[in-house]
């Protein structure tokens, strides 16, 4: 039986800054999808491309087609946030009413912030921000549970894990856990799989 979507294409933004893991985020979810027999189409945006530039995936998904790998303005149906303002950038630009968030709530702070020029906001005004833009949110702390894993990047695959449990995407546990053996060195594997039970848990 063919795999089906809320809607054809599902489009689906993952969104961060360099160093985050965003483009393996991408990759992973991707792969699991294409092993459920979907047609995945991938295009990716970069501002600085050194680590601290935000960085964008763009994942469309469909059960037949083969769509173009950019977005059109306003048409996201999924934004994954590995940073809390490229959150609130991407739903500015792709953001729509019926569009789900997920967000990290771990700041990576601009050099404006870092010089003192400019102010971060806090994180109340960015959850305020973010669910008055989006139908749904929610917020997670993935790098706080990654740092407890002994690696910070891995917040991108608690994210992932997140994304399992919200439903919208035929894709578990088994899906991924298939898709890391295949790309990751055996000593990887064990530390990957847990931080996606972590993302599935916290959304569960």
């Amino acid at each position: 039986m063919r795999e089906t979507l809320a809607k054809d294409p599902y489009n689906i933004v993952i969104t961060g800054v360099g160093g985050q893991g965003n483009v393996m985020a991408s990759r992973v979810l991707s792969n699991m999808l294409v092993r459920k027999g979907f047609r995945v189409t991938i295009g990716e945006t970069f501002g600085m491309s050194q680590r601290g530039g935000s960085v964008m995936s763009h994942i469309r998904v469909s059960p037949t087609a083969v769509w173009s790998p950019q977005i059109p303005k306003g048409m996201a149906d999924l934004i994954v946030a590995l940073e809390p303002i490229e959150a609130i950038r991407v739903l500015l630009d792709y953001g729509n009413p019926s569009v789900r968030v997920l967000v990290n709530l771990r700041a990576i702070y601009p050099v404006g912030v870092i010089t003192g020029e400019d102010e971060y906001p806090s994180e109340g005004t960015i959850r305020d921000a973010v669910a008055a833009l989006a139908a749904e949110a929610r917020f997670l702390a993935a790098t706080e549970e990654a740092i407890r894993l002994g690696n910070p990047i891995l917040g991108n695959i608690v994210m992932i894990g997140a994304v399992a449990s919200l439903g919208v995407l035929s894709i578990d546990r088994k899906l991924f856990e298939a898709v890391i053996r295949d790309g990751m060195p055996a000593a990887l594997v064990e530390a990957n799989l847990r931080a996606f039970a972590i993302g599935q848990a916290a959304v569960a």
